[in-house]
């Protein structure tokens, strides 16, 4: 019966070699209200079902005789349960010959749902035909929720494991189209109206939605989570909502699932397509609306990380001189590079300096220890307590202990590494102080490279400095210092892509604009750290 109470009519295979048999059977469940389809041997009902399959018209149960020609009614029952696309078939056996309790029992154990000994009252075929189907379906239904439950976790999972709205967009996207086996799109809007988008994959499109539908879809989002608090469901029709979401260039009502963060500055929004594809059920869509829930708490550190790193960005930015507004440095030609983390990546705190002091030209690149908005913060005291502090001491040793004391007094839990040279322009002489960082590079032209032997503790610790290490510049000598953002893998020793570094540098053209954007090159694509990176030789 459907939900009003109502009997439906149902397709049943009536398996049975005999004729007698099959007419007074097809005729019964015909008096009934159902279709009959029928079959005179277990293997000619398997080849009829494969065809029925092909064509999702399967029956929704068999009537199968125990005593076929060729298999057992119990052997072609085992066979039709042990196919994936068949097993949800329910089964029941039938036989005009008394058989034992253990025959019975062979039945049921074989997967069947009945067992009916004909004759039987036409009342009693119906009921037992009707409650095999009904048991199927209860059970049908069961296992499509715990798969639904199943895709809903994993979703989740995904949705978790992001590691930027762009990211968190895309496995919502497709969690919401494997729970709607339909196409879905997933909007993040930001506290800043930007707009993060996600589609499922089976979606394909030549062209995606333009700017201006994607500034409509934000100017919707917003007013219809506007004072609004947990899910919300809604539709939204065609001519309000723009096309190509869900298939390019087709137009559709959406249906949404709308769910503002906490504080209401951003929200999160789930849609799928309702015209010309049928509806998402009910259960399927309570789904959605949890699915709303874990991704717009997924979405709210997120959403808050990409603030503090654009903050995090604009500070550093604002600080580091560009290279066409460094400072004069008479004598030596510097080349600057800083490149920001990829964006799924933390904020780093590296900085570059050079600077002018009385007894020489003073470079320095150095990276405080950690990823966030604090490490930022500490970079820029450290190049301003540098720039202070060399205008009247200039051994890089000295400044080195004197930013260690510093960063002990204020910030004692922070550490960074530092790497100083002071360079003469008139004599090439190097003074090299090196605080727990990768040591400069010196690249002799046609004679390779090598790493400078200067070494010493992080900034932070509060462990005395050596001595500065001492070298000559040649001419055609360029002397490189970077931040181990441009280098380090995860699962890679550092002292093995130091190496591969000092090959790729022996190799690069000569210039310094060359030697840096070479390296870049070589290392520097979707770095899970900044790069800061500076090269200096004698002018010319």
């Amino acid at each position: 019966m459907d939900a009003n109470g109502r009997r439906t009519e149902m397709t049943v295979l009536v398996v049975d070699d005999t004729t007698a048999g099959r007419f007074a059977m097809g005729k019964l469940l015909r008096r009934a209200g159902h279709q009959v389809v029928t079959a005179t041997t277990g293997r000619a009902a398997l080849a009829e079902l494969d065809v029925r399959l092909r064509a999702g018209t399967l029956p929704d149960v068999a009537l199968v005789d125990v005593d076929l020609p060729d298999i057992s009614g119990f052997d072609l029952c085992r066979r039709i349960k042990a196919r994936p696309h068949m097993a949800g078939l329910p089964v029941v056996h039938f036989s005009t010959a008394p058989l034992a309790p253990a025959d019975r029992c062979q039945g049921l154990d074989a997967g069947g749902e009945a067992y009916l000994v004909m004759p039987a009252q036409p009342g009693e075929v119906d009921a037992v035909v009707r409650a095999a189907v009904r048991a199927a379906r209860l059970r049908a239904d069961d296992q499509a929720l715990a798969r639904r439950l199943s895709l809903l976790s994993e979703t989740i999972i995904a949705v978790q494991a992001a590691r930027s709205p762009q990211e968190l967009a895309d496995a919502a996207a497709d969690g919401t189209a494997r729970l709607t086996a339909g196409p879905a799109a997933v909007f993040v809007l930001g506290p800043d109206d930007e707009l993060y988008r996600g589609t499922s994959r089976d979606r394909t499109s030549l062209a995606p939605p333009d700017k201006g539908a994607h500034r409509t879809v934000a100017a919707l989002l917003r007013r219809l989570t506007r004072g609004q608090t947990g899910v919300r469901i809604t539709t939204v029709p065609a001519p309000l909502w723009p096309a190509g979401f869900f298939r390019p260039g087709v137009e559709h009502d959406a249906r949404l699932a709308l769910i503002p963060t906490g504080d209401g500055r951003a929200a999160v929004c789930l849609a799928t397509p309702t015209r010309g594809v049928r509806r998402v059920a009910p259960e399927k869509e309570a789904l959605v609306a949890r699915l709303a829930q874990a991704t717009v708490l997924a979405a709210e550190p997120l959403l808050m990380y990409q603030v503090e790193r654009h903050v995090a960005l604009t500070l550093q930015h604002s600080f580091l001189p560009q290279p066409h507004r460094l400072p004069e440095l008479p004598g030596v030609e510097v080349a600057v590079r800083y490149v920001p983390a990829s964006q799924e990546a933390e904020i780093g705190g590296d900085f570059y300096a050079a600077l002018r002091t009385p007894q020489g030209h003073l470079a320095a690149v150095g990276d405080v220890v950690g990823h966030s908005l604090e490490a930022a913060t500490v970079m820029v005291e450290i190049r301003h307590a540098l720039r202070a502090h060399c205008v009247e001491e200039s051994d890089p040793a000295v400044l080195a202990e004197r930013l260690d004391r510093m960063l002990r007094h204020y910030h004692p839990q922070v550490t960074a590494t530092l790497c100083l040279v002071l360079i003469d322009p008139g004599t090439g002489r190097v003074r090299i102080a090196n605080a727990g960082h990768i040591p400069p590079l010196i690249i002799r032209d046609g004679k390779g490279a090598d790493y400078a032997k200067a070494s010493g503790p992080l900034l932070g610790i509060g462990v005395p400095h050596p001595p500065p290490t001492e070298l000559v510049l040649d001419p055609t000598d360029r002397l490189l210092m970077v931040t181990d953002g441009l280098i380090e893998t995860r699962g890679t020793d550092l002292a093995v892509s130091m190496e591969h570094l000092r090959a790729a540098a022996t190799g690069a053209l000569p210039g310094l604009d060359a030697l840096c954007d070479t390296l870049l090159d070589c290392f520097g694509h979707e770095r899970e750290d900044d790069i800061a990176m500076l090269a200096l030789r004698l002018a010319q």
